[in-house]
């Protein structure tokens, strides 16, 4: 691994080029580049699920964590290595400070894969608009978690006015193996009526204001044509917010799905002994490489958010999303900007501090180069940037 303090994306690609060419047959097979969009109190964390994502997936990884964007100095420190502890491949981390912050992308895109397909994760709170983040706009697999936020049913509603096909969600991946258990006892009714089963209704049990009970309750909806909803449970759901699912079937049977606390789900069915089947909490890492099998748009998602906050048409949007520069360090600019895309920027408002960086980074503060004289002439690369210019088309 090599580090390079207060450097630039030039240098940057150099020593990643320099690396690849004495890391022979380590780097074969790069299937697509993994952009990291990281808060720093959690990149051990994102850290952590991108290299497991990246043993199942041999990619590029991108880790952007963009901090103190009020430094005086715009600032770039990396961390390149090949093989290194971000698994077998590439990996670039990427803290970024001042102004440079807001232009991740222009690091970013030199350092992309040829070639290859482009998918951002958000292991922090995404933009309300994720056309405000050029990371997001050059990406074709968009990941965000609504479960991580305060409020998950504003999350997911949030997700939904904002969905393009490409997006997707953790808290949709959380519920897979829900998904697969309660498939397959359908099919063993099936299979045991020997003719189709038809779904009259469902009830979760578990927390209402969990992400993936209501999008379990989306899915359940939008394949069967039955009403679905989410009850509180009498004991405590685990990560998933989901407890039990209880399915009505025609013929005056049901079929329920019950969480054991072991790491297994029980099943019980008409005239069958009761079974019990695998369904365990599965680590970011997982969750992050089961998104990373498939880069086409994910309609079951599509239809399960919209059967969860009731919007329609999402399937039939368009894909691709043109970049809106929005600078929170002007207001009024912000405004103008909220007008179209909506209120809110991929960095908060301005300034903004880290809890866990404020007072503590002197460099971020301060800086280290030499003080700009106030009576030099404004340079070209000192204007603001064009909002045109910035667009990525």
């Amino acid at each position: 691994m090599t580090t390079l303090w207060d450097t630039t994306g030039s240098a940057v690609v150099k020593e990643l080029a320099a690396q690849r060419r004495t890391g022979g047959a380590v780097l074969s097979g790069v299937a697509l580049t993994l952009v990291v969009v990281a808060d720093e109190g959690r990149v051990a964390e994102a850290e952590e699920a991108a290299t497991v994502a990246a043993e199942q997936h041999p990619c590029r990884i991108l880790v952007v964590v963009r901090r103190q964007i009020e430094a005086p100095v715009p600032r770039l420190d990396a961390e390149v290595s090949i093989g290194g502890r971000l698994g077998p491949g590439e990996a670039v981390m990427m803290r970024m400070y001042g102004r440079l912050a807001l232009h991740a992308e222009s690091v970013v895109l030199p350092l992309l894969a040829a070639d290859a397909p482009v998918v951002t994760w958000w292991h922090t709170e995404p933009p309300r608009q994720l056309t405000t983040d050029a990371l997001a706009v050059i990406a074709d697999r968009r990941i965000t978690d609504s479960t991580s936020a305060a409020d998950q049913m504003v999350a997911l509603r949030t997700r939904a006015q904002d969905y393009a096909p490409g997006d997707t969600d953790l808290a949709w991946t959380r519920a897979t193996g829900w998904r697969a258990t309660l498939t397959s006892a359908l099919d063993s009714v099936s299979g045991r009526r020997g003719d189709a089963v038809r779904v009259l209704g469902a009830r979760i049990e578990g927390d209402p204001g969990a992400a993936t009970a209501q999008l379990l309750s989306g899915w359940i909806a939008s394949r069967t044509g039955s009403p679905s909803e989410v009850v509180q449970a009498t004991r405590h759901p685990g990560v998933t917010g989901i407890d039990s699912v209880l399915l009505t079937l025609d013929q005056d049977e049901e079929v329920r799905v019950h969480a054991d606390r072991r790491g297994g789900a029980v099943i019980s069915q008409p005239y069958r002994a009761d079974a019990t089947m695998a369904l365990p909490d599965r680590p970011l890492g997982d969750l992050l490489g089961e998104e990373l099998r498939r880069l086409d748009p994910d309609e079951p998602y599509a239809e399960a958010l919209e059967a969860t906050t009731g919007l329609s048409g999402l399937v039939g949007r368009a894909p691709v999303r043109a970049h809106v520069w929005v600078d929170p360090a002007e207001p009024k600019g912000a405004a103008r900007a909220a007008d179209d895309v909506g209120a809110g920027s991929p960095h908060g408002e301005a300034p903004t501090v880290p809890p866990d960086s404020e007072g503590t980074d002197e460099v971020a503060e301060h800086g280290e180069h030499d003080t700009p004289d106030p009576t030099a002439p404004e340079s070209a690369s000192d204007a603001e940037p064009d909002s045109e210019s910035e667009a990525v088309r």
